[in-house]
């Protein structure tokens, strides 16, 4: 290990646990690392650069089913067929054996769930595709071995979880979900409560006891070697519990990330740690570091629900201010952007954002469009809306109105092109890639609100569907293709290009995306209304000289900028141009 490594490691370790147990660990870590390096020699050279290639769909494994054929098999068949060359990665929702919430509620942190296939099926995607895998290790299944173990008192996994006493007072801490932070639990050596941030069946994971760090460690490497080229470090701000404190987003988690950074720059630089902390702005990117030595990408989560509000409102006011302040803090790391996910649309990002007045009306607009909200408790008692629980593509479309399903699919469109257009590195949701309504009859049989956004499709009637010119799903996955394509030529669309936003009207979020040389310039505007708009550009305000002919790369239109007289453009509702300069 080089020094300046090993270095990183042991000032993270002091700092979380102090220098004696430092002294201990570091070495620890140290040989996994070396181990590491000399059985997979190929990755210590391996880089991993940003591009305007980058594409990621978001998908379960078992997403796509057919007869006799295992889950994940199909899903590289399917996927490499419909869009291999459009999509770079792949982010496939944990594929391990599981006890509840679809997956996030892990038995076993090394096997494929024998239901969706086994490792060869995930080696055979990552031939196709970069692969991102989840690691869930903020709490693990209680019918994990690890929690069994815990249950009978067995070492070294009696000090693996988090006991606390039931009269502690707890009220500081950040709750997640309106749900006991505590679950009774029968041992061995009787009912101890044990620490549950999101279920009964999540048990929070020690990381005030170093041996859990190693395990996690041996995880983390474990995915490197299976093919990971990028990890997600899900519910991550939740890792270090401290009472008296709000246990989210605190010194210690940032310590562990960066050690866990430091590890992976010593045996495959070419992974990237992707964390996912659904909370106001600020706090989400405070998880870049320094912008070398944390997560090279956050979770872009004031975009979706800001995004929402504007073509629910038609006015585009808020999401070009909060537009306006993105900034990385090093062209080592980017943002990445999505729309929607397996999870519903957090609103806590819009905290400092929205005023909680337009939250609610925000919430009561998806309940009208069918959708359901979930609440969590605040530290007073009080419950607000925390996840609006929908299909994107009803959030913005009423499915009960009597509309044109052309203006639906404009509409949804548009939002998804402000999420291909816009500065990082996009992340699309299967149910957004392929038009998905919302399923209802889903969180009918399951009781849960999530469910509404996780059907899972049969092979053979997807793929009739997306040949029907005439439905939904082939309009949005057809035009969600041509955009990638697009995207994936065009060098302004770099993540770590410039972007300026301009203000042109308040129902356009425009800006400007530039190629990080500056050869290239792509002048982005969308229309989150349904009026047609008449706009006036000033020519010297967008950098454009006499003779500039502008080219718009979604519909081929071209714009001619006559001397330094106004550019008049007609937008249509719901438009997204893309307009290059030639």
């Amino acid at each position: 290990m080089t020094k300046s490594i090993f270095d990183r490691v042991r000032a993270h370790l002091s700092f979380v646990y102090g220098e004696a147990i430092a002294d201990e660990i570091a070495p620890k870590i140290a040989a996994r690392m070396e181990a590491f390096r000399t059985r997979h020699p190929d990755l210590q050279s391996s880089t991993r650069a940003f591009s305007e290639r980058d594409a990621i769909l978001i998908t379960y494994g078992d997403q796509i089913q057919e007869p006799d054929k295992a889950p994940l098999h199909t899903l590289d068949e399917t996927l490499n067929a419909l869009a291999g060359d459009v999509l770079s990665g792949v982010h496939i929702l944990p594929f391990f054996p599981y006890s509840s919430d679809d997956g996030f509620s892990v038995i076993d942190y090394k096997q494929v769930n024998p239901a969706l296939g086994d490792w060869s099926d995930i080696e055979r995607m990552g031939d196709h595709f970069q692969l991102m895998f989840d690691a869930v290790i903020n709490h693990i299944s209680r019918h994990s071995a690890w929690f069994q173990a815990f249950l009978r008192g067995e070492e070294p996994y009696k000090d693996y979880f988090i006991v606390v006493d039931p009269d502690a007072d707890l009220s500081q801490v950040v709750r997640p979900r309106a749900l006991p932070l505590l679950t009774p639990v029968e041992t061995s050596e009787g009912v101890k409560y044990v620490w549950t941030t999101f279920s009964e069946d999540q048990i929070d994971l020690n990381y005030a006891n170093p041996a859990v760090l190693l395990e996690v460690l041996d995880v983390l490497l474990f995915y490197v070697a299976r093919g990971a080229r990028l990890i997600r470090l899900d519910a991550i701000g939740f890792m270090w519990k401290e009472i008296g404190t709000s246990c989210l987003h605190l010194p210690q988690t940032h310590q562990l990330i960066q050690l866990m950074r430091a590890v992976l720059d010593g045996v495959a630089p070419g992974v990237l740690l992707i964390t996912e902390t659904n909370v106001p702005h600020q706090d989400n990117i405070s998880y870049f570091g320094d912008g070398y030595n944390e997560a090279q990408m956050v979770y872009n989560f004031t975009l979706p629900p800001l995004t929402m509000h504007a073509f629910m409102t038609g006015d585009a006011t808020h999401l070009s201010k909060w537009a306006a302040t993105l900034s990385t803090p090093s062209d080592q790391t980017t943002f990445f952007n999505f729309m929607a996910s397996h999870d519903g649309v957090g609103l806590r990002p819009l905290e400092g954002v929205l005023p909680p007045a337009e939250r609610e009306k925000m919430a009561e607009r998806v309940l009208a469009h069918g959708g359901l909200v979930s609440y969590r408790t605040n530290s007073d008692g009080s419950q607000s809306p925390y996840e609006l629980n929908v299909v994107y593509f009803d959030a913005l479309n009423d499915p009960s109105a009597d509309e044109p399903a052309s203006v639906q699919v404009d509409r949804f469109m548009a939002s998804q092109a402000i999420l291909l257009s816009l500065v990082g590195t996009p992340g699309v949701y299967v149910h957004s890639f392929f038009g998905s309504r919302n399923w209802n009859e889903g969180v009918a049989e399951t009781g849960r609100n999530r469910t509404i956004n996780r059907r899972k499709f049969q092979r053979a009637e997807l793929e009739a569907e997306l040949a029907d010119p005439d439905s939904i799903p082939h309009q949005v996955f057809t035009r969600y293709r041509e955009l990638l394509r697009v995207r994936t030529a065009e060098p302004a669309f770099h993540p770590n290009g410039g972007q300026q936003v301009i203000n042109l009207h308040p129902t356009l979020f425009a800006f400007v995306r530039s190629a990080p040389d500056g050869g290239s310039q792509v002048i982005c505007i969308h229309n989150v209304s349904g009026d047609e708009l008449s706009v006036e550009i000033d020519p010297a305000e967008l950098g454009l000289t006499p003779g500039q002919t502008l080219v718009d790369l979604v519909s081929g239109e071209r714009y001619q900028v006559d001397g330094e007289e106004p550019l008049n453009m007609i937008i249509n509702a719901y438009a997204a141009l893309w307009l290059r300069r030639e």
